[in-house]
């Protein structure tokens, strides 16, 4: 058994939902934006058969698709049939327990591929995507979502691929990488960009300093940068039945900063104190420095030190932080600076800014005195810099999910929009599907969709607008 942290003990509603449903009519409290018309898609870990001890990362992935059209609202949910979960429905039991490991009394004739497509889902060139960073991407019907393969791009690409790739809102262009790139837990890295007409642009390997969980990167109008952070990958651990990902600070921190348009031999590695990073909320670049906003720990929650003794709790929550580059200094290294006090993760931008200098962000909010695990507990909006322009609590128990940016119409300001994130009502055990004004997130939702059962925490989701 994988000797991780499991934190399903610690947070009711981590727990899975056992059945698939369709709710063609909900109740609406408020008045739903007429401009709203779209789905929400969102992703997230949903076992089929839970396996004890297994880490909360590995559940096999449950889309949940709230549609919106003028005024009225529905919602559906399936669980995204990967092969893994195709095998271990049919056997009625599971058969992994998660990355990439075979329970024990799996049979010999168990299929490898235990790829499970629960981290994210995007929509890029006409193909709706549910993605996991150790897989190819999974192609969704929009309408069904029913699974339709796996999405190699003609056989363009192979290997593992992000669940956060960046679309470039100037030329459409989607830009990807891809860890364990040589094999599991190895330290190769792929990276590769898809245009705006789903054509695969280029596509090419390199080696990090290390094998490391590279969950985000940074990808502004002319560079990306490669955070290698030491949640390390270990075979040799993962066959000794000790934790395969864990925190080893003593491996340093480092970012990998290549051109756009050049090539992974023209990368330059810069050095930091360490951290930890899941989620990169904007970069851009002024003149010769790059900055990046991240949602940065000084030691990373849900994992453990390569022993199995659990990291810091005080030390794991994040904040915002910005790292600054300069290209053409004499050091290798970056600043890091915090911007604020305000913990919490899943930051979003209006993506209509993703690459260029921002004004306008969101994260949902944790309770600093409380572990992550237990404490998204409501929104905060910020500015550019980091200055708190509202926050939102929700009552107390209940927590929150990502939330989504969907501005108001293609001409509208920055910013100018609504924020989307599911909310899960503690007392009630069911969930709500909440709509603010995002430039006034303090006044609190101003429409809820109410869901007769809870969705699941999970982890990201984008919106897709009616054609």
């Amino acid at each position: 058994m994988l000797d991780q942290v499991t934190s399903n003990t610690a947070r009711t509603n981590l727990a899975p939902i056992p059945f698939e449903a369709d709710a063609p009519f909900l109740k609406v409290t408020g008045e739903l934006p007429r401009e709203l018309n779209g789905t929400l898609y969102r992703n997230g870990p949903n076992p089929q058969f839970e396996v004890p001890g297994a880490h909360w990362f590995v559940g096999d992935g449950m889309l949940h698709a709230f549609h919106l059209e003028n005024g009225r609202a529905s919602y559906r949910n399936r669980w995204v049939r990967t092969p893994k979960w195709q095998a271990e429905h049919d056997a009625g039991r599971a058969l992994f327990g998660g990355f990439g490991r075979k329970l024990p009394d799996a049979p010999e004739t168990t299929l490898t591929d235990s790829g499970v497509a629960n981290t994210n889902i995007i929509f890029h060139a006409g193909r709706l995507l549910a993605l996991e960073e150790g897989h190819l991407p999974t192609e969704i019907d929009p309408g069904t979502l029913n699974r339709l393969g796996y999405c190699d791009y003609k056989g363009a690409i192979s290997g593992p691929f992000t669940a956060h790739p960046k679309i470039d809102p100037v030329t459409g262009e989607m830009v990807f990488f891809g860890y364990n790139a040589a094999g599991p837990l190895t330290p190769a890295l792929s990276f590769g960009a898809v245009s705006s007409s789903g054509v695969v642009t280029r596509f090419e390997r390199f080696e990090a300093p290390y094998a490391s969980m590279v969950h985000d990167f940074i990808v502004t109008e002319n560079h990306v940068l490669f955070p290698i952070l030491p949640i390390t990958g270990s075979m040799e651990r993962a066959m000794r039945g000790k934790p395969p990902y864990a925190w080893e600070p003593g491996k340093g921190a480092y970012v990998g900063v290549m051109k756009r348009n050049g090539s992974a031999n023209d990368l330059v590695w810069f050095r930091a104190e360490n951290c930890y990073v899941f989620h990169v909320m904007n970069a851009w670049e002024d003149g010769n420095r790059i900055v990046a906003d991240v949602m940065q720990y000084e030691e990373p929650p849900l994992f453990t030190h390569p022993d199995g003794s659990p990291t810091d709790e005080k030390k794991s929550s994040a904040r915002l932080c910005r790292w600054s580059f300069d290209l053409a200094g004499n050091t290798d290294s970056f600043t890091q600076t915090y911007l604020n006090d305000l913990t919490g993760e899943f930051p979003r931008i209006d993506d209509r800014r993703a690459g260029l200098r921002n004004s306008h962000g969101w994260h949902a909010s944790t309770d600093p005195d409380m572990p992550l695990a237990g404490a998204l507990s409501g929104i905060v909006h910020v500015d550019g810099a980091g200055k708190r322009l509202g926050k939102y609590l929700l009552p107390a128990g209940d927590t929150i999910s990502e939330p989504v940016f969907v501005e108001r119409g293609s001409g509208a300001a920055e910013g100018d929009g609504w924020l989307l994130a599911a909310i899960w009502r503690a007392r009630e055990n069911r969930s709500d599907l909440a709509v603010f004004n995002a430039q006034d997130v303090e006044a609190g939702p101003t429409a809820l969709v109410h869901l007769g059962h809870r969705v699941p925490d999970g982890f990201h989701g984008n919106w897709v607008g009616a054609e």
